[in-house]
């Protein structure tokens, strides 16, 4: 019986399934979560939504469905802070430990 080689995985599957574009991916998922969850809790429709952070109900919907590729961390950004979060960017150096890249804790 052989065994299959065992890959070593990363913090970020995204990365591990190969895609270009992992850590924006990640902070974009991060982000929408967060826009979701904030949705739920409120009961807010896609149309609400939409009025409220100015995005059309299209590209809320795409959210909802973690469609993200066609839209920017800036305008995620700027949906959380429509809906009344305050989002905050840290930049520090990188410690060895700890590669460099995006975290975006939500």
């Amino acid at each position: 019986m052989h065994r299959k080689r065992q890959l070593q995985g990363t913090d970020n599957v995204l990365a591990d399934l190969g895609f270009d574009d992992a850590e924006d991916l990640s902070a974009k998922a991060a982000l929408a979560f967060k826009f979701n969850a904030l949705l739920d809790k409120r009961g807010l429709s896609q149309t609400e939504a939409a009025a409220i952070t100015g995005m059309t109900q299209p590209k809320v919907s795409q959210v909802r469905r973690y469609k993200l590729q066609n839209i920017s961390l800036e305008r995620l950004m700027q949906a959380l802070v429509s809906l009344d979060q305050h989002v905050e960017i840290v930049v520090r150096p990188a410690r060895r430990a700890q590669a460099r890249g995006i975290t975006v804790a939500a």
